[in-house]
């Protein structure tokens, strides 16, 4: 008894002790691990479709992922220079700003007094510099980590291409290590397939879209650094509650400052399009059943910006989410 006892304590040290090592071993590309799951996530439908026509599951998912390094790769490797460029140009105009004489005009009555003008002003400008040389120096610093990014976006390519090909083979050994009934583990694979679902296709994708239809508007009415802003609008409209306002409502009224209505009405009509455009198409991706509480969505994004940088803004809801999940099946109600 205390023989077997030793070896199964043992066996817990060892297991422990290895994962323990394989954690720290594999954090410098653990994101891009589960970026290239998350991708695979995303394409598995289309890659079913593709290997019902030809049976070729490994050609399959090679196409899969040349297809990917079309649609992401190679235009950030074009546009990230013309980014760089726009993210120098906003810094050096930022710098230019007469932020007192706009708010003069708009809250005439609180910046009656010159010494709060003074006082307000600096602080304001001093602001606006630091988050646009932030801005800056973070696509600059892209440039310089091009060796480690190369690194990383390949392990995103061979997770993707393994995690597509084998995920019948990985479900199984996932559920092969759970600690719960077969029907137990068939509905948390449900409920995590559906709320992942809800997390990549109802907030990540659509909100994407919205940044799109925004940088549209700016692109048509020829808003200056219009890229670099359809970059910010693109994140903002992931973010839920705020969206994509949070960019045209700035840009807006820096466009009617400088006299520029046309613009300012234009950029008005597709920050609203873009903004509503997520209530009409969402019940087209995402059942009801699977939304999650944007508080919740919110309230992970932040926190997992904060743990992991930029991927944060997925992964934090997917985590939060799960938890739930765990939580609910251990005390057997239904989700």
């Amino acid at each position: 008894m205390d023989d077997a006892f030793f070896k199964k304590g043992l066996t817990v040290v060892i297991v422990l002790g290895l994962a323990v090592l394989a954690f720290f071993m594999l954090k410098p590309i653990l994101l891009a691990i589960i970026f290239g799951i998350l991708l695979a996530f995303i394409f598995t439908p289309l890659y079913n479709k593709i290997v019902k026509l030809i049976k070729a599951p490994k050609i399959t998912a090679i196409l899969i992922c040349i297809l990917l390094i079309w649609l992401i790769v190679l235009p950030i490797w074009f546009l990230l220079p013309i980014i760089i460029d726009q993210s120098i140009k906003l810094y050096m105009a930022s710098q230019q700003l007469d932020f007192v004489t706009p708010l003069r005009k708009i809250f005439p009555a609180i910046f009656a007094s010159n010494d709060l003008a003074a006082q307000i002003g600096p602080m304001i400008h001093s602001f606006v510099t630091n988050a646009t040389n932030s801005i800056m120096n973070g696509f600059a610093n892209i440039v310089l980590q091009f060796p480690t990014i190369m690194l990383q976006t390949a392990v995103v390519f061979f997770t993707l291409f393994f995690v597509i090909k084998d995920k019948e083979r990985i479900v199984s050994y996932i559920q092969s290590l759970l600690p719960f009934s077969s029907e137990v583990q068939k509905k948390m694979f449900k409920l995590s397939k559906d709320i992942t679902s809800s997390v990549l296709l109802g907030q990540v994708v659509l909100g994407m879209m919205q940044g799109v239809i925004l940088g549209a508007g700016l692109f048509i009415f020829k808003v200056p650094n219009a890229l670099l802003l359809t970059l910010f609008g693109v994140i903002a409209g992931i973010l839920p509650i705020v969206g994509p306002a949070l960019v045209w409502v700035p840009t807006a009224i820096f466009l009617f400052m400088a006299d520029n209505t046309f613009a300012g009405v234009g950029i008005i009509i597709f920050g609203l399009i873009s903004s509503f455009s997520d209530s009409l198409v969402r019940p087209f991706f995402v059942s009801r059943k699977a939304e999650l509480n944007p508080a919740v969505v919110l309230i992970g994004m932040i926190g997992g910006f904060m743990m992991f940088g930029v991927l944060g803004f997925i992964i934090g809801p997917l985590i939060l989410a799960y938890l739930v999940i765990i939580l609910d099946v251990y005390r057997k109600k239904p989700v």
